[in-house]
């Protein structure tokens, strides 16, 4: 789904913030040009996820989205799927809600569904994908066994979990390199030092990121048998895990 060309600008973090970072409605405005800006090959990794999404060859896809912010990526499912689709969106975020359904009437999408809801506690049942794009690592490292199990559980035998993350490393001297070359990126997409830093401290004990180890362990604790990484640049990486089909 092609995003409009006046897609405001981010500069959430241009001034000193008053608080910890929360998807309000001063990021919603702008949250599809951070997304491009702050995460690498974004677009590309969306396109990924989706070419893989709808690889599968089912009589009907059922796809939640947990987080699913402005919704670009069910766009881009419901632009491009041939067959009858499911497709449900969730986000805690009443101004992401808000902005997703706008722009899901903007482009005549209206039979994807919204919902304002709490990701731990909304039921998951019966979907053939789960999506959560950068959505675990704010979630309470504590919470994130139990929401990963429900998802393991809501799927059906044979479904997928894809998600990403933005992840550390074991090796402190290469997860330092690591966070300076992500840092020099957004310098390139025209972030300046100070908001860089700004968004850094907002962040601080909000977005909380494991090893790639972690995120996986974490999900053959929930019972996914089979877990692969499909991209990764620096420290984000997409990850999918499928609930393999019993013989």
């Amino acid at each position: 789904m092609k995003e409009s060309s006046d897609t405001p600008r981010d500069r959430v973090f241009s001034e000193a913030p008053e608080k910890q970072f929360e998807f309000d409605a001063t990021v919603a405005a702008v949250f599809d040009d951070m997304l491009d800006r702050s995460i690498p090959y974004y677009r590309e990794s969306l396109d990924l996820i989706v070419r893989l999404i709808l690889s599968r060859k089912r009589e009907e896809l059922r796809l939640l989205d947990l987080g699913c912010s402005t919704a670009r990526l069910l766009l881009e499912i419901a632009r491009r799927c041939e067959g009858p689709a499911r497709l449900r969106g969730i986000d805690n975020s009443p101004a992401m809600i808000e902005r997703a359904r706008h722009k899901c009437a903007a482009f005549g999408a209206e039979s994807i569904e919204l919902i304002e809801a709490d990701l731990l506690e909304y039921p998951i049942r019966g979907e053939d994908v789960v999506v959560a794009n950068y959505t675990l690592q704010f979630i309470r490292p504590l919470e994130r066994p139990t929401l990963v199990r429900r998802i393991y559980e809501g799927l059906d035998e044979g479904g997928e979990f894809y998600f990403s993350e933005k992840v550390v490393f074991e090796d402190r001297r290469l997860d330092k390199a690591m966070i300076d070359i992500y840092y020099d990126y957004k310098r390139r997409q025209g972030y300046s030092d100070y908001e860089i830093a700004a968004k850094r401290e907002a962040l601080e004990n909000v977005l909380i990121p494991f090893t790639i180890t972690e995120n996986i362990r974490l999900c053959r604790e929930a019972g996914f048998s089979r877990v692969d990484t499909l991209f990764q640049w620096a420290n984000f990486v997409i990850f999918r895990a499928e609930k393999v089909q019993r013989p």
